[in-house]
């Protein structure tokens, strides 16, 4: 079983409330869920309305399969312009853990 998780950084463009923090950070969460099949969310600088760290996670027993989605939602949140991908950190757990 291998277990791998994103953590992705992001300074959100031109939003000025919590509210238009929302209507840009659950697009993107609800998109990553959808097409890839992972559990995603926000998971930190819920205060902060120009910050966003969405939490990714993914269980597979390939390795291979896992990081090879794990590069597709990184690309996903990369590309989308509203966003500034700031950092990305990676962690991939098999059964030797």
């Amino acid at each position: 079983m291998y277990v791998g998780t994103l953590s992705f950084d992001l300074l959100l463009g031109d939003v000025h409330s919590l509210k238009e923090k929302r209507s840009v950070v659950r697009p993107i969460v609800a998109e990553l869920q959808r097409k890839f099949s992972v559990s995603a969310a926000e998971v930190g600088d819920q205060d902060l309305h120009r910050r966003a760290r969405i939490g990714v996670a993914l269980v597979s027993g390939d390795a291979g399969f896992v990081s090879d989605v794990l590069d597709r939602c990184e690309r996903l949140v990369a590309a989308r312009p509203e966003v500034e991908l700031l950092s990305v950190r990676r962690r991939l757990h098999g059964d030797e853990d």
